[in-house]
């Protein structure tokens, strides 16, 4: 048996016990939120340049798809970030990072590719990773959505006594 000093066997036994669960979902939701936003703002920032990469893309005119991409991203990671409607704006952004995906594998140079999405390859499925995390484990309890949820399940609760009480 490994001889552990009392304070680390007390970290570890405490840490083990208490997952902070909800606190990681917030980190994880602002941390990606900004960098999503972030993505977004320097496209927006940069549109005249970002429209000759996105010539086509999407059956839209090059403007139209950037303007579209950089709304979306602009307006989800916003979402994201407050935990408002979480699991519904990460469905555009998903699909965001399909696209993004496809449009690095298929450009003709990592430099085109990238200056459109301003990341390097491997970014978009980074994002997806924790954009499919996030739909699954939802926002947590630190959120907009939770206190709607609530909010929601007590003005229920309340209308359903009242009703029971007139029956």
């Amino acid at each position: 048996m490994i001889n552990l000093p009392k304070w680390l066997k007390t970290f570890l036994m405490f840490n083990a016990g208490h997952t902070y669960s909800n606190l990681s979902r917030l980190f994880l939701r602002l941390f990606t939120g900004i960098m999503f936003l972030q993505m977004g703002v320097r496209q927006m920032t940069h549109l005249g340049e970002f429209a000759q990469a996105t010539a086509g893309s999407m059956g839209l005119p090059s403007e139209s798809a950037l303007v579209a991409i950089v709304v979306l991203e602009i307006v989800c990671a916003v979402f994201i970030i407050l935990g408002l409607f979480t699991r519904l704006a990460l469905l555009p952004s998903i699909g965001i990072m399909i696209y993004a995906e496809t449009v690095m594998l298929t450009a003709t140079s990592v430099s085109s590719a990238g200056q459109m999405f301003i990341f390097e390859p491997g970014y978009p499925i980074m994002f997806l990773g924790i954009f499919a995390y996030m739909l699954l484990a939802g926002p947590g309890k630190i959120s907009l959505d939770y206190l709607f949820a609530i909010h929601t399940i007590s003005e229920k609760d309340d209308e359903e006594s009242e009703v029971l009480e007139k029956a």
